[in-house]
C-alpha cells in the first residue's frame, strides 16, 4: 500500500503546540513508511480564513522540521463537493430537511423528556413535494442529511449496525449507527460541513490512513459509511491523545501563549517542541531528540497511551535547556552572529552549558567583551586589590584560574564561595554562569586587569 497522510487545519488563527501533535504524528508516519504528506488547508470559511494564516501555519511547520509534499486547499475544490454531493442524492442517500434549529431542539428536548435517545426522527424522508414548495414558499432553505445504513430498506424501522475498525492507536473499535443521527452535510446556505468535503478530498487524493485526535473517534463510523457510499475503500484510522494541560484543559488556537509562533519567539528549539508534542503521552520516555531523523525512528502509534497526555511547559523549558547543552557551534554559529556575538567556538562551548536557549548565551558575551557593570562588597575590596597583584603572569589560559585562586587561598585563608564568588561578581558582574576556568581566557589579561580595582 502506498501511504499517503494528511494534516487539514483551518486557517482561522495561528496552530499551538496541541495542533502540532496530529502534524507531526501524520508526517513522522509518512516518512516512516516512505510515504506522502499532505498539507490541506481547510479555507472554506470565507469570512473567517485568511491569507496570513496560511502563511503562519506553513512556517510553523516548517520551523519545526515539516515539509510538505503537497499543499491543497479546499475553496480551490468546490465543484467536486458539489458533484459528490449529486452523486449521494441520486442513490437517494442525501435527503432534504427543512427544520430550523429552535425545531430540532424542541424536538431533541422532548426526546429526552420520554427517556429516548435524542436521535433525527428522519422527518425530512416523509415530506412530498408540496410540503417542501410550501416551506421554500416561506422562504427556508433545506439543509441535507446523510441517509445512514442502518435499515433493511425501511429506513424508519432502524436496526443495530455496528461499524468496526482497527484503530492504529487505540486497537478494536466499534460505533453503531443505529445511536445515531443522520449527519448534517450541506447547510441552509449551501456550504458543505467538514465533515463531507474532508471524505470527499480524501477520497480524490488517495489518502490510505488518516491520524488524528481521539476527539474525532465517535465521527468515525459515520465516515466510514459515507466513504463506502460514494464507493470508496474507507482509510486506516488512528485516534491518538490529546495534549491538555497539566490541569487537564484542551489546548485552544485562541490561548495564543502556546502558539508555534510564540514558542518559537521564546527562543526554544524546534525539536525540543516537537520531541515533547510526539512523546508525551506514549509509553517512551519524554527526552530531548535531537534530529526529526532520530524522531522517526522513535516514532511508535502502538506505543501512544489512552489516557490523557498533559502539557507542562515547564518541562518544555527542560527539554529545550537538554538540547541546548548538546548543540554544536556549527548549528548555532549564524544564530550567534545574528544576536551580535562574534565568540568563536571555544566562547560557545564554554556558555551553552548555562543557557537554557541559545539567546541566553548574549548575556555571557556581553560578560566577557564588557562593559561589566562590577560589584564589590565592602569586605571584599581589600581581598579584591590583593587579587589584581597576584594574578599570574604571561597568557590567560584555563589553567590560569586555578593556579590564581591556589595563590589566594594560600595568601588569604579564604576558601569556597568567599574565595570564588568575589573575583566572579567583579569580572562578570554575576552571581552564577559558565565555570571561571573557561570564561577567563576569553575575557583576556587587560580586561581582566581593568575590571579589578
Amino acid at each position: 500500500m502506498t501511504v499517503t497522510v494528511r494534516f487539514a487545519p483551518s486557517p482561522t488563527g495561528h496552530i499551538h503546540i496541541g495542533n502540532s501533535r496530529p502534524a507531526l504524528y501524520n508526517w513522522l508516519f509518512a516518512r516512516k513508511m516512505g510515504g506522502t504528506f499532505i498539507l490541506r488547508f481547510d479555507d472554506t470559511d470565507l469570512e473567517r480564513s485568511k491569507q496570513e494564516y496560511v502563511e503562519s501555519i506553513e512556517k510553523d511547520l516548517r520551523w519545526l522540521g515539516m515539509e510538505p509534499d503537497r499543499i491543497e486547499r479546499q475553496s480551490e475544490r468546490v465543484d467536486s463537493y458539489a458533484a459528490a454531493a449529486q452523486k449521494l442524492k441520486d442513490a437517494g442517500l442525501l435527503y432534504a430537511c427543512y427544520e430550523t434549529p429552535d425545531e430540532l431542539e424542541r424536538r431533541r428536548s422532548r426526546q429526552r423528556a420520554l427517556g429516548r435517545p435524542p436521535v433525527y426522527d428522519r422527518a425530512g424522508l416523509k415530506l412530498t413535494d408540496e410540503q417542501k414548495a410550501a416551506f421554500e414558499a416561506e422562504g427556508r432553505k433545506p439543509h441535507w442529511r446523510f441517509l445512514l445504513p442502518n435499515h433493511d430498506g425501511d429506513p424508519f424501522q432502524t436496526r443495530r449496525t455496528d461499524v468496526s475498525w482497527n484503530d492504529l492507536c487505540r486497537g478494536d473499535q466499534s460505533i453503531d449507527l443505529a445511536s445515531l443521527s443522520d449527519p448534517v452535510l450541506i447547510r441552509a446556505d449551501g456550504t458543505c460541513l467538514y465533515t463531507f468535503t474532508s471524505i470527499v478530498d480524501d477520497v480524490d487524493m488517495g489518502v490510505s490512513h488518516i491520524i488524528r485526535g481521539e476527539d474525532h473517534v465517535s465521527n468515525t463510523g459515520v465516515q466510514i459509511a459515507i466513504f463506502r457510499a460514494l464507493g470508496a475503500e474507507p482509510p486506516v484510522f488512528g485516534h491518538h491523545n490529546l495534549l491538555t494541560t497539566v490541569d487537564g484543559e484542551g489546548l485552544s488556537k485562541r490561548k495564543g501563549a502556546l502558539s508555534i509562533g510564540s514558542l518559537r519567539e521564546e527562543g526554544l528549539e524546534p525539536m525540543a517542541v516537537a520531541s515533547l508534542a510526539v512523546l508525551t503521552g506514549t509509553s517512551q520516555a519524554v527526552e530531548p531528540v535531537q534530529t526529526m531523523d532520530a524522531l522517526v525512528e522513535k516514532f511508535d502509534l502502538a506505543s501512544v497511551s489512552r489516557s490523557a497526555a498533559k502539557f507542562d511547559p515547564e518541562e518544555l523549558k527542560t527539554l529545550n535547556a537538554k538540547l541546548v547543552h548538546d548543540l554544536p557551534f556549527e548549528a548555532v554559529r549564524d544564530r550567534l552572529a545574528e544576536l551580535g556575538i562574534s565568540g568563536t567556538e571555544a566562547f560557545w562551548l564554554a556558555v551553552r552549558g548555562n543557557c537554557g536557549t541559545v539567546a541566553e548565551a548574549l548575556s555571557y558575551w556581553k560578560a566577557v567583551t564588557g562593559p561589566v557593570e562590577s560589584r564589590i562588597e565592602d569586605e571584599d575590596r581589600d581581598y579584591v586589590a590583593r587579587a589584581k597583584a597576584l594574578l599570574p603572569d604571561g597568557d590567560v589560559t584555563v589553567e590560569t584560574w586555578g593556579a590564581w585562586t591556589s595563590a589566594l587561598k594560600a595568601e588569604t585563608g579564604r576558601k569556597g564561595r568567599g574565595l570564588f564568588m568575589p573575583l566572579r561578581r567583579v569580572l562578570t558582574g554575576m552571581d552564577h554562569g559558565p565555570d571561571m576556568k573557561e570564561l577567563l581566557p576569553l575575557i583576556g589579561r587587560q580586561n581582566i586587569l581593568d575590571r579589578l580595582p
